[in-house]
């Protein structure tokens, strides 16, 4: 019998918060994306649960999306592959999460796989995030 291994790559990236799950004051999920050559706001992947320390963090700093929002009318699916759509709340897209994410990357600038939030990083603005589909983690 052979035995195989599965190594998974992760590193981590910055991205912008365009949405969450749960409200402003709870924060769950985070739903990020990363600007294209055009400036649109292009979404890339979502988190994994946030850990409670870190959902009272972002809930301090989250503001609720004004008119023009580029994800108003936008849907996000619970899972790869799924038609679960998750319930979400745009936010003001100006803060930056820094991220771990597995270099597993699908055509069209998607991750495959949810990310792992590790920060704010309120010392960054959404002009140092790296564009949408121009670099990998």
């Amino acid at each position: 019998m052979q035995l195989r291994t599965k190594l998974r790559r992760r590193n981590t990236t910055e991205a912008i918060i365009g949405a969450i799950t749960g409200t402003l004051t709870h924060p769950q999920l985070l739903l990020l994306g990363r600007h294209d050559e055009t400036g649109r706001l292009r979404p890339v992947g979502r988190t994994v649960p946030l850990r409670p320390a870190a959902a009272r963090e972002l809930a301090e700093h989250l503001t609720p999306a004004g008119p023009g929002h580029p994800w108003i009318g936008a849907s996000f699916s619970s899972a790869w592959g799924t038609r679960d759509v998750l319930d979400t709340t745009l936010v003001e897209p100006e803060l930056v999460a820094e991220i771990s994410a597995d270099t597993s990357i699908d055509r069209g600038g998607v991750w495959r796989h949810p990310f792992r939030y590790v920060r704010l990083r309120l010392d960054s603005t959404v002009e140092d995030v790296p564009p949408f589909g121009g670099t990998r983690p």
